[in-house]
């Protein structure tokens, strides 16, 4: 994907954030399989997740091409100003699951129909209905974006999330993901973003300031909460 940089103010938001100039000035180029992008809040991989989706064709609120919903306008205009590059045929397949927006899809989905052979979302767990739109609208080649999807799940909701992406990207689909699961981010074979100050820059699972932390936290959690909540 390339930017036409004109379409985007040089001195606003989201420009000011150093991974979305990033992707501006040199394009993004999803790898095969799985791409995570991985940074603290307001790191700006979300935005570039929501960028990306939306310069697919897919609503910025979640769903796929032949339908979402929008209740207010919040994103940025980065995804009116990409444009996407499809190889030679290239499917065009593609799904936008945003965990904070999928109550408001469920009911988009009831409202339209649906599809029969898939259960009612809204009757479901947080966690059991983020699997199940899972497995029925992320399946096979296509393009998918997933956006902080974690949110609702369990440590073996996540095993059972990362089986799931390994058999897209066995099927030659392309998943671009924002996380900031430690979990998540050790899929074997997936190509992993650090995103912060620095903008964008490849690395390891093992490098990952956030697989680091968890580490330490998890070895001795006084280390930590002793700044925040005393002695």
């Amino acid at each position: 994907m390339y930017v036409d940089e004109r379409r985007l103010p040089q001195h606003q938001w989201p420009m000011t954030v150093p991974a979305v100039a990033q992707v501006v000035r040199d394009g993004f180029e999803p790898a095969p399989g799985v791409t995570f992008l991985v940074g603290e809040n307001g790191s700006g991989k979300s935005t570039i997740v929501e960028g990306l989706a939306e310069a697919y064709g897919l609503p910025v609120e979640g769903g796929s091409r032949n339908g979402g919903h929008e209740t207010r306008r919040s994103e940025s205009r980065l995804g009116w100003s990409l444009e996407v590059q499809r190889g030679i045929g290239s499917g065009r397949w593609g799904f936008f699951l945003r965990a904070e927006t999928m109550h408001g899809w469920y009911t988009f989905v009831e409202k339209t129909g649906g599809n029969r052979r898939e259960p009612v979302f809204h009757e479901l767990s947080h966690g059991e209905s983020f699997l199940e739109v899972v497995r029925n609208r992320i399946d096979g080649p296509g393009f998918y974006c997933l956006d902080e999807p974690e949110a609702a799940l369990s440590f073996s909701a996540s095993l059972a999330l990362m089986g799931h992406l390994h058999e897209i990207a066995a099927s030659g689909g392309q998943v671009v993901c924002a996380t900031h699961s430690p979990v998540l981010a050790s899929l074997p074979g997936a190509r992993i973003l650090e995103v912060g100050p620095w903008g964008l820059r490849e690395t390891t699972w093992e490098e990952l300031d956030l697989v680091q932390h968890w580490r330490r936290f998890m070895d001795a959690p006084g280390r930590y909460l002793r700044h925040v909540v005393g002695d």
